[in-house]
């Protein structure tokens, strides 16, 4: 996808949390940011111009002591191509103080693969950052993210720290949507007529993660021995909505007018009221 101003954002924000140091691009990744707005994004108030690549942006204005890039074809002059559907090469296991995806693991069949080569590529303590698309961006590549994945990905026990998703709205750039890592068996649903993207930033904490123990959390809820009792204790107590289900006739009605309402709704976009989501304005939340 390139860099654009969410990703420019997002960029700026993880430079406030930890030195760029040795960076490497997950494809080499297009400034789609014009000169001004650059400017006043990273308030530069000498002469600048912008590049095609952001070798030259991370660098002069992120602290970046060195910038190299991954990609599948050289067609543009990316530093190393590999193929991220195939396992890293050793020479390049372990390189990186930070290691960005702007947009690249949409576009990989082997998106296990793609993830785990990410993290290869990351040196223990360094960072892992991600702008990948989740909502209505059918047919841009082959995968849509959810913010439910990286929780489970980069989680504690995966030798991950300090995990934190974001959803931007590509058709407001002056907010983003923090995400509340989902718990007691509780899923992130988030609706949109909008573009979202997902944003993520990670720390890898050892050498040795692991990729093998990634599960969707309410399963792993309802998988559980102290929920299944519970279960058991209140199976008289039905909800509401259990209730209904079992009034065939009235939950299909029911099912047909939300239907209904939700094809008249024409403007479904994110906000606030959804309890997953905490509202960030840009401008206040990074420096």
């Amino acid at each position: 996808m390139g860099i654009d101003i969410h990703g420019l954002n997002f960029l700026k924000y993880s430079k406030m949390k930890k030195p760029f140091g040795d960076v490497i691009t997950i494809g080499r990744q297009e400034i789609h940011v014009i000169e001004p707005v650059i400017k006043e994004i990273l308030k530069i108030t000498s002469e600048y111009k912008r590049q095609q690549y952001c070798e030259e942006l991370l660098n002069s204005y992120f602290g970046a002591t060195k910038v190299e890039s991954l990609d599948n074809s050289n067609y543009e002059q990316a530093t190393y191509i590999h193929d991220m559907n195939q396992p890293l090469p050793s020479n390049l296991i372990g390189k990186y103080d930070t290691v960005f995806d702007g947009g690249s693991s949409e576009h990989i069949y082997n998106a296990p693969q793609a993830l785990k080569n990410c993290s290869l590529l990351c040196k223990p303590g360094g960072q892992i950052l991600q702008v990948l698309p989740a909502n209505n961006f059918c047919g841009h590549g082959f995968w849509q993210f959810s913010p439910e994945l990286f929780f489970s990905l980069y989680s504690k026990n995966n030798a991950y720290a300090d995990t934190e998703v974001f959803i931007a709205d590509l058709a407001n750039t002056k907010q983003w949507y923090k995400v509340k890592q989902p718990s007691n068996g509780e899923r992130v649903n988030i609706k949109s007529s909008n573009s979202l993207y997902v944003l993520v930033r990670t720390v890898l904490q050892k050498e040795k993660f692991n990729h093998t123990n990634v599960q969707q959390s309410d399963y792993v809820f309802e998988w559980t021995a102290l929920n299944q009792e519970k279960k058991s204790i209140a199976k008289d107590k039905l909800s509401f909505k259990e209730r209904v289900k079992k009034i065939s006739f009235l939950y299909k009605l029911l099912s047909l007018l939300y239907d209904r309402y939700l094809k008249l709704k024409v403007n479904n976009r994110l906000n606030r009221k959804n309890p997953s989501l905490s509202l960030l304005k840009i401008k206040d939340y990074i420096n």
